[in-house]
C-alpha cells in the first residue's frame, strides 16, 4: 500500500486533478529521480533545460490565467507541488518561485505591457524569473528593507542588496522590492541591467539542486514603466509570499512521502533477527504515526485548495498549512531515517537530502515562528511581531 492511499484520499479528486498528478508524477519518474542524487552531490542542476521542459508541460505559472498560463485549479496546482517535491525540493522551488513569486507578480500587479512582455515567455521557461525582497539583514522583517529606489527624472534608479533569491544565477528578469519615498515598490529589472552584479551562493547543505544568489544593484536606471503599477505598500510582496507558501503546503508532504515510501519499501526487505523490519512493534508505531501525519496534512491541503479554488482562502489559514505540513514534513523525514539506520545517511537513499532541504523550506517564505505568530495574531487580535 502506498502511503497516501490509507484513506482512499482519490475519491476527492477531479478526473482532470488525477490527470494532473500522473503526468507530473511521470515527469519526476523519467527526468529528475534518475539524476537528481547527483545534481544534489554536485551542488547544481540543469534548471534551464528543466524551465524548457516544464514550460512545455504548462507547470510554469500553471494556476495563473491568460498569457500562456494554463489556468489550472489551485488542487491540480498543489499536486503538481507535491510530485515535484517527492523528486526534489530545489525542483519544486524552480516552480514555485517562477510562477508563484515572479510571475504571480507580475500578472496580479503589473501592467499590461508588462505582462505581454514577460508572462508568454517565462510560461514557456524561455526566460527564468526570480523574486528579490530578501536582504542580508533583513529577512523576517522586510518591513526594515534599505533597498531604495530613487526617482531621476522620469527614471527610477536602485540601490541595494538582495540575497538567499532562488533562482537567480540563472535568472533573465527579476521582481525587485524597494523603498521609495511613497513606500515600498515592485520593479521588473531585467538582470542584464548596467549596474546589475549576480553572485551564486555555494557551500549550500540544503537545497542543493537549486540555484540561489545575490543581487548587488548599484544604481540601476530603469525607465518609469519599470515599476508594477499596482504594487504598493508591502502587502503587495506578501501576497505573493502567501502564493508561494499555498505550493509549500502541498510540496513538502511530497518529501514526506518519498521518505514515508522508502522506508516502507526498506522495513519489508531489510531482516534485523530473523525477520523483516516492518515485523516488529517499534517499526509498525512509527509507520503507523508518519502514515497518520501525512494523511493529515494531505487533507488540510486538500481543504487549503478548495477554499483557493473558492476564492475564499486567507492568509493566515496558509500559514496553518506551511507551519504544520513542513514541520511534519521534516520528523517524517527524520524518524524515517531511523528505520534505515546508517543506511539513511547514504545517497543511495534520499532521506537525508529530504531531511537537509526540509529545513530550508521550514525557513524560508516565513520561518515556523513568523507563521506562529501569525496565527496566533488571528486568535488573540494582538499583533506580536513588533
Amino acid at each position: 500500500m502506498a502511503p497516501l492511499d490509507l484513506l482512499d484520499l482519490d475519491v476527492s479528486l477531479t478526473s482532470e486533478e488525477l490527470q494532473v498528478r500522473a503526468v507530473v508524477r511521470q515527469l519526476v519518474a523519467d527526468r529528475v529521480r534518475p539524476e537528481v542524487a547527483r545534481w544534489y552531490e554536485d551542488g547544481t542542476a540543469p534548471v534551464r533545460e528543466l524551465a524548457g521542459e516544464f514550460g512545455r508541460l504548462g507547470l510554469l505559472g500553471m494556476h495563473l490565467t491568460g498569457y500562456g498560463c494554463a489556468g489550472a485549479s489551485a488542487i491540480a496546482y498543489g499536486l503538481a507541488c507535491l510530485e515535484l517535491e517527492a523528486g526534489d525540493s530545489g525542483i519544486r522551488s524552480l516552480v514555485s518561485v517562477q510562477g508563484s513569486l515572479a510571475m504571480y507578480a507580475i500578472w496580479r500587479y503589473g501592467s499590461e505591457e508588462q505582462k505581454q512582455q514577460w508572462l508568454p515567455r517565462m510560461a514557456a521557461g524561455e526566460v527564468i524569473g526570480c523574486f528579490a525582497l530578501t536582504e542580508p539583514d533583513h529577512g523576517s522583517d522586510p518591513a526594515s528593507m534599505t533597498t531604495r529606489a530613487r526617482r531621476d527624472g522620469t527614471d527610477w534608479v536602485l540601490t541595494g542588496t538582495k540575497t538567499w533569491i532562488t533562482n537567480a544565477p540563472v535568472a533573465e528578469v527579476a521582481v525587485v522590492w524597494a523603498r521609495t519615498e511613497a513606500g515600498v515598490r515592485g520593479f521588473v529589472v531585467p538582470l542584464a541591467s548596467p549596474g546589475v552584479t549576480v553572485r551564486e551562493i555555494r557551500h549550500k547543505m540544503s537545497l542543493r539542486a537549486s540555484a540561489t544568489g545575490e543581487i548587488a544593484l548599484d544604481d540601476v536606471r530603469l525607465p518609469a514603466d519599470a515599476a508594477l503599477p499596482d504594487a504598493a505598500g508591502l502587502k503587495a510582496p506578501l501576497s505573493c509570499l502567501t502564493e508561494a507558501r499555498y505550493g509549500i503546503v502541498w510540496g513538502a508532504l511530497g518529501a514526506a512521502r518519498d521518505c514515508l515510501h522508502t522506508a516502507l519499501d526498506y522495513a519489508r526487505t531489510r531482516e534485523q533477527f530473523g525477520r523483516p523490519l516492518a515485523g516488529f512493534q517499534l517499526t509498525q508505531a512509527k509507520l503507523a504515526d508518519m502514515a497518520v501525519e501525512l494523511q493529515k496534512g494531505y487533507l488540510l491541503a486538500l481543504h487549503l485548495g478548495r477554499l483557493a479554488d473558492a476564492g475564499t482562502l486567507r492568509p493566515e489559514q496558509v500559514s496553518v498549512g506551511k507551519l504544520n505540513n513542513v514541520r511534519e514534513a521534516l520528523a517524517i523525514a527524520r524518524q524515517c531515517r531511523t528505520i534505515l539506520g546508517a543506511n539513511g545517511i547514504s545517497g543511495e537513499y534520499p532521506l537525508l537530502r529530504h531531511a537537509n532541504n526540509l529545513e530550508s523550506v521550514l525557513t524560508y517564505e516565513g520561518t515556523s515562528e513568523i507563521h506562529q505568530l501569525v496565527i496566533g495574531q488571528r486568535l488573540t487580535g494582538v499583533a506580536a511581531f513588533t
